[in-house]
């Protein structure tokens, strides 16, 4: 069985059609999240944010406090 990669993916046409006809049906099983959804949605995505930022500062004290020049 020796295909070639567009024997075995399709044309490009095929293989764009294939995409869009996914992104269609992704988009009609999605819905807008309600109020409680969107707001624990809210702090979460805030709380990564601070946690990744205090990280970053963290870091940055340390390098400062051993004398290294920040990469």
């Amino acid at each position: 069985m020796d295909m070639t990669m567009q024997q075995e993916n399709g044309t490009f046409a095929q293989r764009a059609r294939r995409f869009f006809g996914q992104c269609a049906r992704v988009l009609r099983i999605t819905r807008k999240p309600d109020r409680a959804e969107f707001v624990m949605l809210v702090k979460v995505s805030g709380l990564g944010i601070t946690v990744i930022g205090m990280i970053g500062f963290l870091l940055h004290l340390a390098w400062t406090f051993l004398g290294l020049k920040p990469v």
